[in-house]
């Protein structure tokens, strides 16, 4: 059974032809909506962009994004500017929503026929991303203030660094574990995810896992540590906090071939980024070619390391690499 939430376009959905076990109509804070349907069990929802409250808000449809599950969700625009522009599509693809559309005909098609990532890849702007961290560090590495009420982090002398996969499941999250334990022989190190839960797995309590909303909170409560590493995963938010992001690529082909056919370009956005190659076995040569093909620049060259172990001289040299110079006497 399907539920709809409508709004501006009521009359538009009545007449669907499909079975709707609940609905809704009116405008609703994106907390409400949570509420009534994270736990209840549809086939479809319908949902009228217009029946969120401040829906030309990016952060609230992020929300949406991390509570219920998006393939099950299409989501009728409301062919607005503000939500056609290429940028408000870019974000609704980083963030898993790919049932998007303009109107009945295009509800009616997602219905029978989901889109995947493949599908909308079009709209999908990797380069704007890119840009929101610059425009951070450009800005004193403080970001502009995303429109949710937590308030903004002040970095002092706390040192804020992202880890961010290019290529899927590069490892952001075990090298972020790796980082905080090898920081932490000399520094006050705290470990974030966003968006995400896999930090349970280490049983650290010095691995905080949070969602979007409360990141900037998360930071303030730890800006008396000397590092925050944050695995950013699709965080635009937790992005623009950093004032340094790692992107890790693993050179493997299957990885890089399959990061091309999502996005031939994905790695023009990278050009002056610090890219970690990351669990590579390439020799120096092939990483020169890498560069080459790539037309980027690489930063660190990181063999796969062993996360059990208690001493990583080659993660050290990176630190380094970084700045760190206390880890020296690590090595």
């Amino acid at each position: 059974m399907n539920v709809i939430v409508s709004n501006k376009n009521q009359l538009l959905l009545e007449n669907l032809g499909i079975d709707v076990i609940k609905e809704m109509n009116g405008e609703f804070d994106v907390d409400e909506i949570i509420a009534t349907f994270q736990n209840f069990f549809f086939q479809r929802m319908i949902l009228d962009i217009t029946a969120i409250k401040n829906y030309t808000d990016i952060v609230n449809l992020q929300k949406l994004s991390i509570s219920l599950d998006m393939e099950k969700v299409i989501l009728l625009l409301d062919g607005t500017e503000a939500t056609s522009n290429p940028t408000f599509l870019s974000n609704l693809v980083s963030m898993g929503i790919y049932n998007f559309t303009k109107n009945v005909e295009g509800i009616q098609y997602l219905y029978n026929t989901p889109n995947t990532y493949r599908d909308v890849a079009q709209f999908h702007r990797l380069d704007a991303t890119f840009a929101n961290a610059q425009m951070a560090q450009n800005q004193q590495f403080i970001a502009p203030a995303p429109a949710i009420d937590t308030p903004q982090p002040e970095f002092y002398g706390t040192r804020i660094i992202g880890v961010k996969n290019i290529t899927k499941q590069s490892g952001a999250s075990s090298l972020v574990y790796m980082m905080k334990n090898e920081l932490s022989k000399n520094y006050s190190v705290v470990g974030i995810e966003v968006d995400k839960t896999d930090f349970n797995y280490f049983k650290d309590k010095s691995l905080i896992s949070t969602i979007t909303s409360e990141v900037g909170s998360v930071i303030n409560k730890n800006r008396d540590k000397n590092v925050i590493i944050i695995d950013i995963n699709n965080s635009m938010v937790a992005e623009g906090f950093c004032q340094e992001v790692l992107y890790l690529i693993e050179p493997s082909i299957l990885k890089l071939q399959k990061l091309m056919v999502l996005n031939a370009t994905a790695l023009h956005g990278l050009k002056d980024k610090k890219i970690v190659l990351n669990q590579s076995l390439l020799s120096q040569t092939d990483v020169a070619n890498f560069e080459y093909e790539a037309r980027v620049k690489v930063f660190y060259n990181l063999a796969p390391l062993n996360e059990r172990e208690k001493r990583l001289p080659e993660l050290n040299k990176m630190l380094v690499k970084l700045g760190f110079t206390k880890q020296q006497s690590e090595i």
